[in-house]
């Protein structure tokens, strides 16, 4: 009993961010041992722990690569248990690590309340199990619309109609959850020339990388009466949000497109061109999923599709990466010290100065890891640069494209690998708030100097 009080003892200790850790490391530990379940693959089909591991954080991470076919590897038990998986690391952040703070009775204090607020886009904590709800029902409804639009379109690929809403199961759930993995050993190049799932998965992977307070708000706003409409205001997040992600998915689209004119796309038709570079472009925002093989693109494609993948989804998403509210401060601030402003303003609002500083703060830790991470790959790993950039800004972002070299990489590349999904899942704010202290003040204030700069 002592024991247990104790354990009780400690665990009340620590604090949200540190709790939040602890959460995914125990989901890591026990997507693993059900992943290692004979059940869950299929008959004489032998899978080494690193892959079984590697497999189970990049599903928790709704990250994608693979160093397994997920098709020729698991059973229908398994590929279940993957879904489950994929699911409980697309919501999991938002919604249970906020209901085990609830059941353990921990006290929600200032600290506490600034995570959740940051992490739910909350400004009270009132609202956040009220939110866990909406979460959850939005998801609920879309994945239940997905699965029904897919299930039925895939009788026309499938013979029986079990098999084809068992795909359309899988592929909704893995779209959504920007999850990346696929029931095939080539993504969706089956479905190159159909349009009609590409557009369909392309919604699935904006809603789930688009930030699930964003679809809220959303609902809110179809839901309110006509009158009341014109009244109905858009929170800052929403706007940024928003307007970066559809900003980074044209640009993103153009120039892949203008990357690759005399090379991929050369041979292709304007529809197929179009498809091609929107598709990519959507999938780099932290999906996966791919309608072509990436590695017939340009040296300078795969370099510019790392830039997109290194910036990732959006906050509160089921995606990783610096995200783009990171991105957008950044590049605002930049523009607006260029042009020798003190404050940053961005539709007719006032960014806080915290939030500043966590947007650069984020961006040159993530710059750091990730070539740290890649220096020490490069040492180890006969591929080119060019490749394992592509590999650790895929896994830094939970994208899961891959030019084919993941199942050929060593043991401590692929829990490099592996550290990055984590990281770029749980988010870099969360990552350096459980060093934080709490109660910390600063109450000694020292003279100021100048330092000259750049």
């Amino acid at each position: 009993m002592l024991g247990k009080n104790s354990f009780f003892q400690w665990i009340k200790r620590l604090t949200p961010a540190q709790l939040l850790l602890c959460f995914y490391f125990f989901a890591i530990i026990l997507s693993t041992i059900v992943l290692s379940l004979p059940v869950a693959y299929q008959e004489g089909v032998h899978v080494p722990f690193i892959d079984v591991l590697f497999t189970a954080v990049s599903a928790l991470s709704v990250t994608g690569l693979s160093t397994i076919s997920v098709g020729d590897t698991l059973s229908t038990t398994g590929v279940i248990f993957l879904a489950i998986i994929l699911q409980l690391g697309a919501v999991g952040v938002m919604s249970v690590s906020t209901f085990i703070w609830l059941l353990l009775g921990k006290k929600i204090g200032l600290s506490e309340r600034r995570l959740i607020m940051q992490d739910q886009n909350q400004t009270t904590f009132g609202g956040i199990v009220e939110l866990i709800k909406q979460i959850l029902l939005v998801v609920l409804a879309i994945e239940l619309l997905g699965f029904l639009i897919l299930g039925t379109y895939f009788l026309r690929y499938f013979p029986t109609p079990a098999e084809a809403y068992y795909n359309g199961f899988f592929s909704t759930i893995s779209a959504i959850s920007n999850g990346g993995f696929s029931l095939t050993n080539n993504s969706l190049a089956p479905y190159k020339n159909d349009y009609f799932v590409q557009f369909i998965i392309m919604l699935l992977i904006v809603f789930g990388a688009i930030g699930f307070p964003v679809l809220i708000e959303v609902k809110q706003y179809l839901l309110t009466r006509r009158k009341m409409k014109q009244r109905f205001r858009f929170t800052l997040f929403t706007k940024v949000t928003t307007t970066t992600f559809f900003v980074l998915i044209v640009l993103g689209a153009a120039f892949i497109y203008l990357i690759d004119v005399n090379q991929f796309f050369k041979d292709k038709s304007w529809h197929e061109s179009i498809f091609f570079a929107l598709f990519q472009s959507v999938t780099t925002r932290s999906a996966g999923l791919s309608t072509m093989d990436v590695s017939l693109l340009t040296e300078s494609n795969h370099l510019f599709m790392s830039v997109l993948m290194f910036i990732g989804a959006s906050p509160s998403s089921a995606g990783g990466g610096i995200r783009t509210t990171t991105f957008a401060l950044v590049v605002i601030f930049i523009i607006t010290f260029a042009r020798g402003g003190k404050k940053i303003k961005v539709f007719n609002r006032e960014i806080y100065d915290q939030d500043l500083m966590k947007a650069v703060t984020v961006t040159i830790l993530a710059i750091a890891i990730v070539f740290s991470t890649l220096l020490i790959i490069s040492i180890i790993e006969p591929f080119s640069i060019n490749e394992l950039l592509f590999e650790v800004t895929s896994a830094f972002g939970t994208v899961g494209l891959s030019l084919g070299i993941t199942s050929e990489l060593t043991t401590v590349s692929k829990i490099l690998l592996m550290i990055l999904m984590f990281l770029g899942r749980i988010g870099l704010v969360t990552f350096l708030f459980t060093f934080r202290k709490e109660n910390q003040n600063d109450y000694i204030r020292y003279p100021k100097e100048r330092i000259i700069i750049g």
